[in-house]
């Protein structure tokens, strides 16, 4: 199990929609749950390393019984004979830890919920250190996750499924499409013998969800993760 690290809460306040430096009253919330929030959680993540098919209908992976559908991925995983299926989450421990916080007002909710998001990345950025330690890659892209451009929201299941997610972390997927626990991360890193001409980037403008994204409403993530 991946063992947090102190917390980002200059990400996680810019999460809550600060502008700038935070302010005394947000710094007073943040620091009063970032190390309960750290110490609560119970980071997972599980991964497989698979090789691609191009093919007309789309992108096949090894291990799942569909395809990678949309021309975002298919020129996101262009020049990528392999790939490694991520999936990673916090644990339930954060929706518990959501619902504790909203006892003592929205305003705490929101800050744990924003460093849980802020735990999120980390586990993601930490698993996917811990992979390419033990798997070579010359070149790689940067992470996709279904619900990015055209890829479909709906590849969440089969790709928890080619992962064994729920027996082995605990991740599921609900009929409409939402993670449990829901601070996690299901992903898509393409792997290459020859360097790489990414586009675009995994920020708001990219995802399918901007639209409810409560995030992207407040100015984005501020995550553009590159290789």
């Amino acid at each position: 199990m991946i063992k947090l690290k102190p917390l980002n809460k200059a990400e996680a306040a810019r999460y809550m929609g600060v502008r700038g430096e935070a302010g005394p009253a947000v710094t007073d919330i943040l620091d009063k749950w970032e190390p309960i929030v750290r110490e609560r959680l119970r980071p997972g993540s599980v991964y497989r390393e698979a090789a691609l098919r191009p093919a007309e209908d789309g992108i096949w992976v090894d291990g799942m019984d569909v395809p990678l559908t949309g021309n975002d991925i298919r020129q996101h995983l262009d020049g990528c004979d392999r790939a490694v299926l991520l999936a990673a989450t916090a644990s339930a421990e954060a929706d518990k830890l959501i619902r504790q916080a909203s006892v003592d007002g929205m305003a705490e909710a929101l800050a744990v919920d924003c460093l849980c998001s802020a735990a999120i990345e980390q586990i993601c950025d930490r698993a996917e250190e811990e992979i390419f330690s033990r798997i070579e890659a010359p070149f790689r892209t940067w992470r996709f996750s279904p619900g990015y451009g055209d890829l479909p929201l709906d590849l969440q299941k089969p790709l928890l499924q080619a992962l064994n997610a729920q027996r082995r972390i605990g991740l599921t997927v609900t009929d409409s499409l939402l993670l449990v626990p829901s601070k996690s991360v299901t992903a898509i890193i393409g792997i290459s013998e020859r360097e790489l001409h990414l586009k675009g980037s995994s920020g708001c403008d990219n995802c399918n969800m901007r639209d409810r994204c409560a995030f992207s409403a407040r100015g984005g993530c501020g995550k553009s993760q590159t290789t």
